[in-house]
């Protein structure tokens, strides 16, 4: 999808920005902006698009962003109620390629520095160890002052250039800068499909709602995202069955017909085909990785 220009709010003399957010939701505008992020989701559920992938995140994930890569955090249903118990909250900085000077990026110690900046532009996944040193250190930079706040900068550059507990998200870094009608249209069609994905969506509906013929809107999303509309419908189907699964308050036939699939062995085929494995296997993988975890 062609995603929109967004400027990141400034801080007022700082070379980069740290915000502490607390709010209903993480809004549900895909765009790109020209500042690396790093996002720490502390309250929140959900699915969120980043470059081509679609997945589900959850309290505890932290990611980083690279620059101008697409991404939206999609939270689910309740968040856009105007329930007071349903908030999320998130620790989030951006800062530019250059913003310690490119002079810095040049010196012969900080050759790992552009690797994790060229990494960042599929989006990294941080686990393990280095995960729980960077919550820590993005908490520290939400109260650092001066100096402190770029001693922490570089300490969590450090961290990510050299840590391999990672996993890389989008499999492709391509991004579009896009028209303000191509973006108020994917918009349109995104917000559609993520609030009737339980239902039958056919082309006739889909194309109507992007205010194109269905042979043009084919051809139009094709080239947008690389994927047919119906693969995009399906992905977002098996992202919310992940999410149910893990959750486990529903049997998986029960699950099946929730996320819009029409029987189950059309589910459990589309399970595979997307996650490379079976519902069972899936839950299982999330529940052993919990309870190690947990020791």
């Amino acid at each position: 999808m062609k995603p929109s220009f967004h400027k990141v709010p400034t801080q007022i003399q700082t070379s980069f920005s740290i915000r502490h957010d607390i709010r209903p939701n993480f809004g549900s505008v895909w765009h790109y902006h020209p500042e690396l992020e790093l996002h720490h989701v502390i309250r929140g559920e959900g699915v969120r698009f980043i470059g081509d992938n679609i997945g589900n995140f959850s309290p505890g994930e932290v990611i980083l962003l690279g620059a101008n890569l697409p991404h939206m955090w999609q939270c689910n249903e309740e968040f856009y109620q105007n329930r007071p118990d349903r908030k999320v909250e998130a620790n989030v900085i951006h800062f530019l390629p250059h913003c310690l000077g490119r002079d810095f990026l040049n010196l012969p110690e900080t050759y790992l520095i552009p690797n994790l900046f060229e990494k960042a532009r599929k989006g990294m996944k941080i686990q393990g160890d280095s995960k729980l040193a960077l919550v820590e250190l993005m908490q520290k930079a939400t109260d650092a002052e001066g100096l402190d706040r770029v001693i922490i900068l570089m300490s969590m550059l450090k961290l990510l250039a050299e840590t391999t507990e990672y996993e890389t998200i989008a499999s492709a870094h391509a991004f579009y800068k896009s028209n303000e009608m191509d973006t108020a249209r994917l918009n349109r069609i995104c917000s559609y499909t993520l609030s009737n994905y339980k239902k039958e969506i056919s082309l006739v509906e889909i194309a109507s709602i992007a205010n194109l013929s269905t042979t043009s809107f084919c051809r139009y999303f094709r080239t947008m995202t690389n994927k047919t509309f119906y693969d995009f419908l399906i992905e977002i189907r098996i992202s919310h069955a992940c999410r149910m699964l893990v959750e486990d308050l529903l049997p998986t036939e029960m699950i099946c017909f929730e996320c819009g699939f029409n029987n189950v062995s059309n589910f459990y085929r589309h399970f595979k085909k997307v996650t490379d494995m079976t519902p069972l296997e899936y839950k299982k993988k999330y529940l052993n990785s919990k309870v190690f975890a947990m020791h």
